[in-house]
């Protein structure tokens, strides 16, 4: 969803965000974070990330060819970065120019997902570096065309950014999402496919979506753990979906924060505690849109409140 969070876990397997700076060299300097959004029934997935580099614009005089902003493997599990933030590439030069997309280059990885009542191993190799001393493998992932020509990621609206030797400061959130860009492979072969799914945008235009419970004039009944039982779910254009438990901002007012989203309109809705039925004021799932760099805010007061 989110939206390296639409790549929305959202490689969102993988987000990124870019910071471009200006530097007295003439060159901007570049940080590279990922994020990433849960991915329903997935409880890992573990990337081994070789390369990423800019992608030179192939149309005008403006492009200045690949920058390559990191080289050395970094290995990081994709669902550790849900609603946060992690630097992968720090201040890496880069000069003025026009770029077309971000290219991430995966050389192995495995996701850990439940099947069966049990926790189940798919990696592109038995013997991948990032695998757990011990584990055992259960079937194949494949990742096509991730350790050549490498995962592109397109930036907002399939636009080129350009650096000039003048930024200030430019952001790009690059969301990575993992329920999308997971799954089994046709036929009963057992393998899984990673095919991401992985957007773009500039950091200045990610937002969030807050949402806020209270009771209203519905009385809890004695003993419950209260409205921090409840958790939020966010939506995504793609069905991908988000989920987030509340935590207290004052005695009646409870709140989740949905960070680092792309534009674009989100579903919000409430999921309970196990026997318990409620309504809303407000019908469920509610909406919500992202603007550019602002906050969307979902307010929703119980109005019933039963014990099944």
């Amino acid at each position: 969803m989110k939206t390296l969070r639409h790549l929305t876990s959202t490689l969102l397997m993988a987000t990124g965000l870019l910071f471009l700076a200006a530097c007295g060299d003439g060159n901007a300097r570049v940080t590279l974070k990922l994020t990433d959004a849960p991915g329903d029934g997935i409880e890992k997935a573990v990337v081994t990330i070789s390369k990423v580099y800019l992608k030179g614009s192939v149309d005008g005089e403006d492009g200045k060819g690949d920058v390559v902003l990191l080289s050395e493997p970094v290995t990081t599990d994709l669902l550790t970065l849900a609603n946060d933030t992690a630097d992968l590439v720090k201040d890496a030069e880069v000069p003025p120019g026009t770029y077309k997309e971000l290219r991430f280059v995966i050389t192995g990885g495995y996701i850990q997902v439940k099947q069966d009542g049990a926790s189940r191993i798919f990696a592109t190799s038995a013997n991948y570096e990032g695998l757990p001393d011990g584990a055992q493998v259960d079937g194949d992932l494949h990742m096509p065309s991730a350790s050549s020509s490498g995962l592109k990621v397109k930036f907002d609206k399939d636009a080129d950014v350009t650096i000039t030797s003048d930024d200030d400061q430019k952001v790009i959130l690059v969301d990575f999402d993992v329920a999308q860009s997971f799954g089994k492979e046709a036929g009963n072969s057992g393998k899984w496919v990673m095919r991401p799914i992985i957007k773009g945008a500039d950091m200045e235009f990610s937002g969030n979506v807050e949402v806020t419970l209270e009771a209203g004039s519905v009385s809890l009944p004695m003993g419950f753990p209260q409205l921090g039982s409840f958790s939020a779910v966010l939506i995504n254009a793609d069905g991908s979906r988000e989920t987030l438990s509340f935590s207290a901002s004052t005695a009646t007012r409870y709140v989740a924060d949905f960070k680092y989203l792309l534009p674009g309109t989100y579903q919000v809705d409430l999921v309970a505690p196990a026997g318990v039925s409620f309504t809303t004021d407000i019908a469920r799932p509610a909406t919500a849109t992202v603007s550019s760099g602002a906050e969307s805010d979902v307010h929703f007061v119980l109005t019933s409140f039963n014990v099944e």
